[in-house]
């Protein structure tokens, strides 16, 4: 286990299996459908019987079942660090109510000469059974691959006492976990000092390498994938200071609670080597909704494609042939999970601003062009990150990415800034429909754009982007405050 600090070290980017996590989900979906059908239909002809709309119904009204209860059950959520155990109880408790729901249908319609007994009573039996060997053998590849050092996550644990050393403990005897601990922080325990020492060789070399405020500064550096707050509830001071300052980083921040304190918690929780903790920050696209999400974006940004590339081939020659310069400016831009991305745009500016300091557009801002003008106030300058939508750094709505140096001066003005950066930025968002679009030059008209960008995150949904991008065709496009 390497135990380097990480401030030392680069910033994780993570595997294959957790960058492509939402496809994994779609799978886990996909599969339970086609077992669903599949299982039915292959006992309907062993039994020698026809494949009715009967059978057809009931295996179409299970799918769909299954998949609400097991979306509720916490089925397509991350089992890593969970038991397997619990994972297979949950896959059959789900099941069972999905045969209860189905069994209640056919009695209440009285369809019971519909369906061979034998036929659904080996189909009940054989799925729950199905479906755990399934996910056994998923998670034994998973195994394997976190064994070889793919797909594992850079955690820090803030509290070098009970119950941080119970969850390092935890995390060590469970390396299929994939979890790589980069040391313990705490105030109260000297730098350098090995809580678990005499706990075995792989134990032994972890040890307090920081103060919170160390912490602090790498969490904002990127240096964690996750965050464990394993503090005493009594310094609940310090837990909240910590939770504020922490949602100014792109980690994904948890709680380890004491048992008293979990209880009346109302918050989503999860085991961690059979220890609980809390979720403060997360990801909310960490299942198919992520999928589907991107699905939307491929599909729409590849029409949209195809519906202006002669407009935009004609802002690309006004933009060529009546200034100096590039026709695309590509600006620096922070993406999901904090990560660099260059956003594209056609050039509306005699200057292509892109340092430290980015100046804002202001009304009457002598840099920008004749064509810029137009381009900007009708926001054809943006057409280009249908391209950045495509390639997959961008999405068609979510929170509007902001210049490197603009994220830099307000993360630390505005709590929950960098939580922006939990999902993709968008080409048009809930805050430009609302009207927080244009120049911020006040702190609190980008308050208000970001309040916007974080409602949006906690209520997506497929049918909000559709309203966001309706609004946007009907008055997002011109917008006075557009310069």
């Amino acid at each position: 286990m390497n135990t380097k600090s990480a401030h030392s070290s680069a910033v994780p980017q993570g595997g294959f299996i957790r960058q492509h996590h939402s496809m994994l989900v779609a799978l886990h979906q996909l599969t339970d459908v086609l077992l669903t059908w599949g299982l039915l239909a292959l006992f309907v002809k062993i039994a020698g019987q026809p494949w009715t709309v009967s059978y057809q119904m009931a295996a179409f009204l299970s799918s769909i079942l299954y998949h609400i209860l097991a979306n509720k059950n916490g089925l397509y959520l991350s089992w890593r660090g969970q038991s397997l155990f619990t994972e297979v109880r949950t896959v059959t408790s789900t099941w069972m109510l999905v045969i209860g729901s189905l069994l209640t249908v056919v009695f209440l319609f009285d369809l019971e000469n519909d369906y061979g007994g034998g036929v659904m009573i080996a189909w009940a039996l054989a799925m729950p059974l199905t479906i755990s060997l399934y996910r056994v053998s998923a998670r034994m590849v998973l195994r394997e691959f976190r064994r070889a050092g793919v797909n594992t996550r850079r955690v820090a644990i803030v509290g070098a006492k009970e119950p941080g050393i119970t969850l390092a403990k935890n995390i060590i005897n469970s390396a299929w976990m994939g979890m790589e601990i980069s040391g313990f922080y705490d105030n109260r325990v000297s730098v350098g000092s090995h809580p678990l020492a005499g706990e075995g060789k792989e134990a032994s070399k972890l040890q307090v390498v920081g103060d919170i405020e160390l912490l602090k500064k790498e969490a904002r550096a990127g240096n964690f994938d996750d965050i464990y707050i394993a503090l005493p509830m009594r310094e609940e001071d310090t837990i909240k200071e910590l939770v504020e300052a922490l949602s100014n980083s792109s980690c994904c921040v948890h709680i380890v609670p004491d048992v008293f304190t979990f209880k009346m918690l109302n918050a989503r929780s999860r085991e961690i080597g059979g220890l609980p903790v809390v979720s403060v920050y997360d990801t909310p696209f960490d299942s198919f909704d992520s999928a589907v999400k991107r699905i939307e974006d491929v599909l729409l940004s590849s029409i949209i494609l195809c519906l202006i590339a002669v407009p935009m081939l004609i802002i690309a020659a006004a933009v060529k042939f009546t200034s100096p310069g590039p026709i695309i400016f590509k600006q620096r831009r922070y993406g999901i999970n904090g990560e660099e991305i260059e956003v594209w745009k056609f050039r509306s500016m005699t200057t292509c601003d892109n340092g430290d300091v980015v100046k804002q557009a202001t009304k009457g801002d002598v840099r920008i062009t004749k064509v810029g003008a137009f381009i900007r106030k009708t926001s054809l300058d943006e057409l280009p990150q249908f391209i950045n939508v495509l390639q997959g750094s961008m999405s068609i709505v979510g929170p509007r990415p902001h210049a490197v140096a603009h994220n830099e001066l307000y993360r630390d003005k505005i709590d929950g800034y960098m939580q922006r950066h939990l999902v993709k930025p968008g080409i048009t968002g809930w805050a430009q429909i609302n009207g927080w679009r244009g120049e911020t030059d006040t702190l609190e008209k980008m308050e208000k754009r970001v309040e916007c960008d974080l409602e949006y995150i906690a209520k997506w949904s497929v049918w909000l982007d559709i309203k966001i991008v309706a609004y946007t065709l009907f008055k997002g496009f011109v917008n006075p405050l557009a310069y």
